[in-house]
């Protein structure tokens, strides 16, 4: 890996949800954008995923 290259977000868990994995919360945009995108780019599309996988756990609803 070249220097101030980020190590792929990829967790091995692949599922896609529509456009987006489960496993690493990148888009399908962006895991096929990965190893062409600027190292700016890549710290991007991981700071997106972090925040989706985030998301996607949302708050806990004793309720259901």
């Amino acid at each position: 890996m070249p220097a101030g290259r980020q190590p792929s977000p990829c967790v091995r868990q692949c599922c896609l949800d529509g456009e987006q994995c489960l496993g690493c919360g990148r888009l399908l945009n962006e895991i096929v954008e990965w190893g062409q995108a600027s190292d700016q780019r890549q710290l991007q599309i991981i700071a997106a995923a972090r925040l989706r996988r985030e998301q996607r756990k949302g708050p806990v609803d004793d309720n259901a």
